[in-house]
């Protein structure tokens, strides 16, 4: 495998940054996650625009244009003769001393890992998953935004072991009101009464891109979808929950806390967002050929 770093692409073994990187000293940076399919980079403007958007909060000067980190995507799948699975796009602050202060960086760092994926096992996308909810709050939106997709992801990890500890693979959490944000690293979605709610960005929740597709599906399927305050007794008296995210794409949830989420199977709705989502794949993005 080849890792597209700072212009060049350059062997696995010797893609390396410094211990000065204040991406490794200090979580100093933003990334995306990003899904290939057939030979197409899914949403890739949707996610470039998010990442600027990530290093203009934090004040990050990117060192490469939209276009040119268009080019190196597609190149790095090129390159790894990647046409379905997953790009890394990590920009870190850069080489600093040991110091806060980001203004002693004189340059970002940019690397991208074209790779395969496979997130959750198939049988849940078939079954279901098991969601826990962790005792690991989010942190507070006033603290760090959950709009800035960070490299700052301790506070995601922690309900991530929860998460394994007690048997599953994902993990609800909840803000400091008691209201769910979002999982460790997936949106959720609840689905009642023909409507589908997910949790506002103000209580804890990523602008997923994905999360933006169910919006876009659930027009198209005339099933209307809105943002709303939900606590653990909405998930658990719904007729059907779904979390979303690029790497995880569209999964159905079987249980939260032990408790079977409607019939404890994925439901109709579920079932047809996962189809039309997968027709969506199949044709659109941006070629990976030049």
């Amino acid at each position: 495998m080849k890792i597209f770093l700072d212009g060049r692409f350059v062997e696995e073994a010797d893609a390396k940054i410094s211990v000065f990187d204040h991406g490794l000293l200090y979580g100093d940076g933003v990334f995306e996650g990003i899904r290939v399919y057939n030979g197409r980079i899914f949403r890739l403007d949707q996610h470039l625009d998010r990442l600027f958007a990530s290093a203009t909060a934090i004040m990050l000067k990117i060192p490469m244009t939209k276009q040119e980190l268009v080019e190196a995507c597609c190149e790095a799948c090129r390159t790894n003769k990647i046409r379905d699975g997953y790009i890394r796009l990590v920009v870190t602050r850069g080489v600093g001393n040991l110091g806060l202060n980001p203004f002693q960086c004189p340059k970002a760092t940019v690397f991208i890992i074209a790779d395969k994926i496979a997130l959750y096992p198939e049988t849940v996308y078939k079954k279901g998953i098991e969601l826990i909810t962790a005792s690991t709050q989010r942190n507070n939106p006033a603290a760090l935004s959950p709009a800035i997709k960070s490299l700052n992801y301790l506070n995601n990890i922690l309900a991530k072991i929860e998460a394994i500890h007690a048997g599953t693979i994902e993990a609800i959490m909840l803000n400091a009101q008691g209201n769910i944000a979002e999982c460790t690293g997936d949106n959720l979605f609840v689905v009642r009464g023909g409507r589908i709610t997910t949790p506002p960005v103000s209580d804890g929740a990523l602008i997923g891109i994905t999360r933006g597709v169910v919006f876009e599906l659930g027009a198209k399927l005339n099933v209307p979808v809105t943002e709303a305050h939900l606590t653990r007794y909405d998930v658990m008296t719904a007729d059907e929950c779904f979390i979303t995210g690029s790497a995880a794409e569209i999964v159905p949830v079987a249980t939260v806390d032990c408790r079977p989420i409607g019939t404890g199977t994925p439901g109709p709705v579920t079932l047809q967002l996962m189809e039309q989502f997968h027709n969506l794949t199949r044709s659109e993005g941006t070629p990976i050929k030049k």
